[in-house]
């Protein structure tokens, strides 16, 4: 925005009239102005740390708040895992302590249960008890060195640092070796538990047989309307392919999202584990499982993190369906049977009160057969009545035909007076056709013959121009070796030109480095400065508000505002169209937008 108000023309005499020395101006101390600045400097690098100290205490205070929540979520989570193990080990107790009396099943695992017991102890006992005597000795042994050293007293030799170490070594590579034992043991565990994942897979995936079969109830009841039942089978049948369909592709989905689910087996299921953890009635439940995924899983980044989180999501949303489409496949097979079984009882309720009505349906018959006979004798006065009716209407259509007959005959004769006029036009559309064919003919052959003379003039034509062509090529090349010729003696006499006036001075490096007079001149070098008190602190290079006022464009812009017209569409469209005062220099305007 310009400043376009004018000041009193007074004001501007009065300051022109007192010059340097007026009041209302004051030298300027700039030392004052450079403690000044200084000091906001340091004021600002001041609040500029307090500000980055607040933000540092801002982000503990949340990291400390982020952990006590934390807290409080395992502790609860802690409490109920308890709870549910005791839980769950009772009723085990409980199931093999009822069931080990009817199955030998049962007691094997007893039986198996201790021999891990045992195994476990045995393993304590060889590996886990040795490691922790000969930590207790060393930090025994520590502290008397330590105890010794203190008291400046000697200690009796029996302790021999070099044997301790190697006795340790030895330890570790037994342990290492047993950790490696231990390791392959899990991973073939792990295998034969892959093994049986990949079974109960072969096994789910045979879900298609269960929805096939058909309940043994339907197959096994007695419907006296075998249409009947075969429809209920093929409905059923037909119910159990849309569930099966549905539940492939949900199968289907939960298979793609696996495939493309790029994280480990570890990595997986801790990202599940910390997620149940997690209520879904907690508060701020995303933002906590999402700190606590970042501190268990420091390679992944939080983008991947959501990523994956919505991974999860989907394919849990795909497992809830396919749980909600089982239980209703459940309760509508349930449904769907018992209709079935009520439709066919009704059947045959149906068939009884049928066979129950055929009996009756015979004394009927006998009645019905003396009533077709008075109505055999009915049937035979009516034929005869159609008969006269059918003789009548014969000779009706006898009549309709020859009548039909003498208006063909009519149209017959029409019908060749105008084939005669047609064929006379016809003869005359073809004399017509001939005769504009010759004419066309005739003029091609004129045409032909007017094309073949203006090819040879073309001819003639291209072979002039070559010729000239040729000439001013030679006269071009010519021009060239001219033009060479005279620019060698140009540059000949320029060469003679500069060895004449070649300068010769000699080596000065102190005059060469020095500052020059004019440069001197310029700086006051030498010359006694005259002090101006008034001086401006920085040369401001503008325009003057007379200078701005001229501008036609400034103008109307002040008073479209005044106007209140400024932001218009009418202001908008005017203002870009009126030209300047003066016109831009050319070599100003730019030309990006033109190419």
């Amino acid at each position: 925005m310009f400043v376009t108000t004018q000041r009193a023309s007074d004001d501007l005499v009065v300051r022109m009239k007192n010059g340097f020395g007026s009041s209302k101006y004051k030298p300027v101390d700039y030392e004052q102005l450079r403690e000044e600045t200084e000091a906001k400097k340091l004021a600002s690098v001041n609040i500029q740390l307090k500000v980055k100290k607040t933000q540092r205490a801002s982000k503990l205070t949340k990291d400390q708040t982020l952990v006590k929540q934390q807290t409080q979520v395992w502790w609860k989570e802690h409490e109920q895992l308890s709870e549910s193990r005791i839980i769950i080990e009772q009723q085990v107790a409980d199931l093999l302590e009822d069931c080990v009396l009817k199955y030998d099943f049962f007691s094997d695992i007893n039986k198996m249960e201790q021999q891990l017991s045992e195994e476990r102890e045995g393993y304590k006992e060889c590996t886990v008890h040795p490691i922790w005597q000969l930590r207790d000795d060393l930090k025994h042994r520590i502290g008397e060195m330590r105890y010794h050293s203190l008291k400046q007293t000697e200690m009796a030799n029996d302790f021999d640092p070099v044997k301790i170490v190697e006795q340790i070594e030895f330890v570790k590579k037994q342990q290492n070796d047993l950790i490696e034992n231990l390791a392959q043991e899990k991973q073939v565990l792990e295998e034969a538990l892959m093994d049986c994942e990949a079974q109960q897979l072969i096994n789910a995936e045979n879900i298609g047989h269960e929805f096939c079969e058909v309940p043994p109830v339907l197959q096994e009841i007695h419907c006296p309307y075998p249409d009947l039942k075969s429809s209920v089978l093929s409905e059923y049948q037909g119910l159990a392919d849309g569930y099966l369909s549905r539940i492939q592709e949900l199968d289907r989905q939960s298979k793609d999202i696996d495939r493309n689910c790029k994280w480990s087996d570890t990595d997986h299921w801790i990202f599940r584990t910390i997620i149940s953890q997690y209520p879904r009635d907690l508060p701020n439940r995303r933002v906590l499982y999402l700190d606590m995924l970042s501190r268990h899983l420091t390679d992944k980044s939080r983008q991947e993190l959501v990523s994956h989180e919505k991974v999860w999501d989907m394919h849990h949303f795909a497992k809830d369906q396919r749980r909600a489409l089982m239980e209703s496949w459940v309760r509508y097979r349930k449904d769907f049977v018992v209709k079935a079984m009520v439709t066919i009882a009704e059947a045959c309720y149906a068939y009884e009160t049928e066979m129950t009505l055929a009996n009756d349906r015979k004394k009927q018959q006998e009645i019905c057969s003396e009533l077709k006979e008075k109505v055999r004798q009915l049937r035979a006065h009516q034929e005869e009545a159609s008969r006269l009716e059918s003789s009548i209407a014969a000779r009706k259509k006898e009549l309709a035909e020859q009548q039909e007959r003498q208006q063909n005959e009519r149209e017959k004769l029409h019908r060749a007076d105008n084939k005669t006029k047609i064929q006379k036009y016809k003869a005359g559309k073809q004399k017509a056709w001939a005769e504009q064919q010759q004419r066309d003919i005739e003029r091609l052959e004129k045409l032909k013959e007017m094309m073949a003379q203006r090819a040879q003039r073309d001819r003639e034509r291209v072979v002039f121009r070559q010729q000239v062509l040729e000439q001013r090529l030679s006269e071009r090349k010519e021009m060239a070796r001219l033009e060479e010729q005279e620019e060698e003696e140009r540059q000949r006499r320029l060469d003679v030109l500069r060895q004449q006036v070649a300068v010769i001075a000699e080596f000065d490096p102190v005059r060469m480095m020095s500052d020059t007079k004019a440069f001197k001149a310029r700086m006051g070098i030498g010359t006694e400065e005259e002090v101006v008190l008034q001086k401006p602190l920085f040369t401001i290079h503008t325009y003057n508000s007379q200078q701005i006022i001229s501008d036609p464009r400034v103008r109307i812009e002040m008073a479209l505002r005044e106007a209140g017209l400024h932001n218009t569409l009418y202001a908008k469209e005017i203002l870009p169209k009126i030209s300047p005062p003066k016109p831009p220099r050319k070599d100003m305007k730019s030309t990006v937008f033109e190419k």
